[in-house]
């Protein structure tokens, strides 16, 4: 779904600068500066208009939350969100995830969320799917010993795709679940997550944490 052009655009995106990362590359291996002692950093691909980011930042108050969006007009939601809140403990920044090496030195990231990514569906267009292998290889140079990628979709195909990738790449398998909210609601809901449970579409996830290369 294309996101229409906000009106105001370049105002609201400066009444965020509390929470708005300019300069992503010259964060690099400093990014824990911005909330000393912080138990953990993680971080989000794609976090939309920020529901997940901005509620799971809420519920965790001590760990320190990157979210990273290539959209500044969703984006500029999501800060609104992260504002209205008064959170310190999450900040965004205009950015794609083939980047991810000039942003964040090697084992600065502690956890990757990735939810509802574009499946990119034609196979000569599997490379663009962020659980491609070779994302995944960059994953690899910001992640923590034992970090982890948190997954979600609500596309199968995508999913059982996913499912080969992650092994292949040096990545373990758990919690692995074909209908998430089977037995009712289960952890916070992106804003596309809401819609599709309220429309009875399933819901696929995974964790999978990095483990020594074979």
């Amino acid at each position: 779904m294309r996101m229409r052009k906000k009106k105001n655009l370049v105002p609201r995106m400066e009444r965020c600068d509390a929470v708005h990362i300019k300069d992503g590359l010259s964060m690099r291996g400093h990014w824990r500066d911005l909330m000393p002692g912080a138990a953990a950093l993680h971080l989000e691909l794609g976090c939309g208009k920020g529901r997940f980011t901005v509620e799971t930042a809420r519920q965790h108050p001590e760990i320190l939350f990157v979210a990273v969006e290539k959209v500044a007009d969703a984006l500029v939601v999501a800060m609104e969100r992260a504002m209205k809140e008064e959170l310190k403990n999450v900040f965004f920044l205009v950015g794609d995830a083939a980047a991810l090496p000039e942003l964040f030195a090697p084992g600065e990231v502690d956890r990757i969320y990735i939810n509802f990514c574009d499946p990119w569906p034609p196979k000569r267009q599997a490379k663009r799917r962020l659980t491609h292998h070779n994302f995944l290889a960059l994953y690899r140079q910001v992640l923590a010993e034992g970090g982890q990628i948190h997954f979600k979709t609500d596309n199968d195909p995508l999913f059982a795709f996913s499912l080969e990738e992650f092994p292949q790449a040096g990545f373990a398998l758990s919690e692995v679940t074909r209908d998430l909210h089977a037995d009712g609601p289960q952890g916070v809901m992106t804003d596309y997550e809401a819609k599709f449970y309220e429309e009875g579409v399933t819901i696929n996830r995974c964790v999978a944490e990095m483990v020594p290369l074979q």
